[in-house]
């Protein structure tokens, strides 16, 4: 059974193509001398023009493949993997040699897999099953020249307001191909991806803006590029702001850093068959407020959806705060089999990383409230617009760190009045949650570090109580 090609006839398309990684996949896997075999494909092309100053300073066009190969001899498996068509012949050789030699030895047979569920109707149009948009003829037209052109405005604009823009404009295509050779299941999707991103400084002032999404329309680029730099320019003169607690205002890139820690919270299934993390250990309680929905969701015309992982398994909805309760996790076809449920899609490859499942295309429900009302509702506190550089301090009690940047203004009787400067923080996830009085309506996407196709997605939200800033030391402390 086979997905058909998502992608209809176009200059800018996939690297490899449906119908050639089909037939390279099952003639590969063939006659392999395994018990079981099963392999998969990804490719991505992609162009991106990375500008900074004045100048176009790097236009980048990629074309890259890999390939990896299960071979199963006895119980015993073992992986290979290629970076190209040609190398596929060579990678099922030496998984099927290495799982053959595993048998051989008697080492330890792998642990045993969940069966990976029914196929999903074909892509139809671009779009999955679910509705959810794979392929925009927009973003296959969006070419270097508009990148540029958008690039030249900002750069334009920022050098006449004294300061200075960087920044990216870029396409791809990403495809998967997936071959089960005992099951005879083969499986193909294509998906559009367009991105930005620009930082404008004019003085001490800065502002930032990041977005992705499979449509490059959705991006807005040309009215987020004129809002960063009007943003910058009224973020000039910032004033210090003492250490404390404040209620604050996030906005959607700084509420969109939030969701790339749920992995490391627990929300996985490796985490919950071992006991550790929030799943395991809090499940069912209400840890945010009822207002926060966060999903790991495939289905949504959201982020970057994707029918399928890289074990064949059509994905799905995984909720993991449903209106603030703690839900579910994400799983692969081995965790799903330990913990007794069904695969949830989520096995994953990455670069430096044991296979394993990890969220993929995480949401945060919008609501129907704007940012300006959100800020309307702070009498004294400070709005965020982005976080950077932030890191796990503790995972169990969903505890990180890092600096708050760029727009960051006052908030005095609702209303934005004076930029103030960067500050340090350390504050838990889910009792920042828990303490959301407001979810805004407009989200922006960002990738997920190191996550093939990964994006995390987010509306503006409203917190009550965040801390700021490290207070000084009592006079006389000691370290």
């Amino acid at each position: 059974m086979s997905d058909t090609d998502s992608t209809t006839t176009t200059a800018f398309g996939p690297v490899v193509g449906g119908e050639r990684a089909a037939e390279a996949l099952e003639a590969a896997l063939r006659d392999a001398p395994a018990d079981r075999i099963e392999a998969f494909l990804t490719g991505r092309r992609g162009d991106f023009t990375r500008f900074a100053g004045r100048r176009v300073h790097q236009s980048q066009a990629i074309d890259e493949v890999q390939i990896m190969v299960r071979a199963e001899v006895d119980g015993r498996a073992s992986l290979a993997a290629a970076s190209s068509i040609a190398g596929l012949g060579r990678a099922v050789a030496n998984a099927s040699a290495a799982a053959r030699e595993q048998a051989r030895q008697g080492l330890p047979a792998g642990p045993p897999r969940a069966e990976p569920g029914p196929v999903d109707e074909p892509v139809v149009s671009g779009r999955t099953a679910s509705g959810a948009l794979l392929w925009g003829e927009d973003t296959a037209a969006w070419d270097v020249g508009e990148h540029v052109a958008l690039a030249d405005r900002a750069m334009t604009e920022a050098d006449r307001a004294g300061g200075v823009a960087a920044g990216m404009f870029g396409r791809a295509v990403t495809e998967v191909a997936f071959h089960d050779r005992e099951r005879g299941t083969s499986r193909y999707a294509a998906a559009t991806e367009a991105q930005g991103s620009l930082t404008v400084r004019i003085d001490d002032g800065s502002s930032h803006w990041k977005d992705l999404s499979r449509s490059s329309d959705r991006l807005l680029a040309a009215e987020s590029v004129e809002r960063t730099l009007s943003e910058a320019s009224a973020t000039r003169g910032r004033s210090s702001l003492a250490a404390g607690e404040y209620d604050v205002v996030l906005g959607a890139l700084a509420a969109g850093e939030f969701l790339d820690f749920f992995g490391a919270f627990g929300f996985t299934g490796g985490a919950l068959a071992s006991g550790f993390g929030t799943a395991a250990t809090r499940a069912g309680e209400q840890a945010a407020s009822s207002l926060v929905s966060v999903h790991d969701d495939a289905t949504a015309d959201l982020g970057l959806p994707f029918p399928f992982d890289f074990q064949g398994t059509t994905k799905r909805d995984v909720p993991f705060l449903d209106r603030g309760r703690v839900a579910e996790v994400v799983t692969d076809r081995e965790t799903a089999f330990a913990l007794g449920t069904a695969s949830s899609g989520n096995f994953h490859i990455a670069r430096e990383e044991a296979p394993h499942a990890i969220p993929m295309n995480v949401i945060l429900r919008a609501a129907d409230t704007t940012e300006l009302d959100l800020i309307a509702g702070v009498e004294r506190g400070v709005y965020l617009q982005r976080f950077w550089y932030t890191r796990t301090v503790d995972p169990v009690r969903s505890t990180i760190t890092g600096v708050t940047r760029d727009a960051c203004f006052l908030i005095e009787n609702g209303r934005i009045t004076r930029p103030v400067e960067s500050q340090r923080f350390t504050v838990s996830v889910l009792d920042s949650l828990a303490r959301v009085d407001g979810v805004g309506s407009v989200s922006l996407s960002q990738p997920l570090m190191n996550v093939f196709n990964g994006a995390a997605t987010a509306p503006p939200l409203r917190i009550r109580g965040f801390a700021l800033g490290t207070a000084p030391a009592p006079k006389g402390a000691t370290a």
